[in-house]
């Protein structure tokens, strides 16, 4: 897989109209690699650093649910390279993702959560001791990559401003491990855009959640000799992650039906119909009105066909 010179993922304009606003999306689900989303854009960032570094293997770690863990999984079967992931057995039901993990060939070792980091340090070893070259990715691609790949998006964002005279008053998002939100405030702040960044976030609760991102944006800003930022500058958004990882409602699963039906596009209950629907009760509390909001679509896609029987029965 070569995407030196992809393409930037288009914006499209939704028929969501609440409170009188102008809704966008960018199509990021439409990066071109294993179904897209975040975690693609930023594995091509990984993969071109873990060619760089000359490793032969890649060792990582998420959930049956991963979308990270899928894309690294598919990146490197297509490149012959042996793939291991350390997922743990508390979130380890069968998915649409792990399914594809298993078609790739990827080595999934399962352990309680409270043993994930031993168990990575565990795997490294092994395979250093047997003469590889392991890469390891953080999951969710966290780290300085991961917030490259989002400040580079921000860059498609503005890209399209200029051409279409558009300007967005708010960017919404599904946010959990960071780095996707840690770049797009960090292309804010390089360019001094007055705008709000808005991460929704899927599991993770404050004060944890936004610190983690702050950090992110922090060791970004300092690598560039800019100034750091304070906890003002970070809106994570811990109200509508119901209980936890992957848990959803009736009100998700009926704005899944209504995107796919009226905009034809696919959202997932864990990661971006969660956060749509956490975004509409964000604007609804917050009384935001007339103005012109892009979400972000981060992928998901193969998670959507997990509930897609349940959403025959939302009227």
């Amino acid at each position: 897989m070569d995407l030196i010179n992809y393409q930037a993922t288009p914006i499209q304009k939704m028929s969501e109209n609440q409170n009188n606003n102008t809704f966008f999306i960018k199509r990021d689900d439409l990066f071109p690699v294993s179904f897209g989303g975040n975690k693609a854009r930023k594995a091509l960032l990984f993969f071109e650093d873990l060619t760089s570094e000359k490793s032969d293997c890649v060792v990582t770690y998420g959930s049956s649910r991963s979308n990270h863990c899928r894309v690294i999984a598919n990146i490197a079967a297509s490149k012959g390279m042996s793939c291991y992931i350390i997922s743990p057995s508390e979130s380890s039901d069968p998915t649409s993702n792990s399914t594809m993990i298993e078609l790739f060939g990827a080595f999934v070792t399962l352990c309680p959560v409270s043993k994930v980091s031993i168990t990575i340090d565990s795997k490294m070893k092994e395979l250093k001791e047997k003469g590889y070259k392991p890469y390891f990715i953080q999951g969710g691609g966290h780290g300085e990559i991961g917030t490259q790949s989002y400040v580079n998006a921000y860059e498609e964002i503005r890209d399209y401003e200029k051409v279409t005279g558009m300007y967005f008053d708010y960017i919404f998002l599904t946010t959990g491990t960071g780095t996707t939100q840690a770049g797009l405030v960090c292309g804010k702040t390089l360019h001094g855009d007055e705008r709000e960044i808005i991460g929704i976030s899927n599991a993770r609760k404050n004060p944890y959640g936004s610190q983690v991102v702050l950090d992110s944006v922090n060791s970004y800003l300092l690598n560039k000799n800019e100034v750091p930022l304070g906890s003002e500058a970070v809106s994570f958004i811990d109200n509508y992650i119901l209980d936890g990882y992957g848990s959803h409602n009736d009100e998700i699963k009926q704005t899944i039906r209504s995107i796919l039906i009226n905009d034809g596009i696919p959202m997932d209950a864990t990661y971006t119909g969660k956060a749509f629907w956490g975004m509409k009760e964000y604007i609804y509390k917050n009384d935001i009105t007339r103005k012109n909001i892009l979400f972000i679509h981060t992928g998901g896609t193969p998670l959507f066909f997990d509930n897609l029987e349940d959403l025959k029965n939302e009227r």
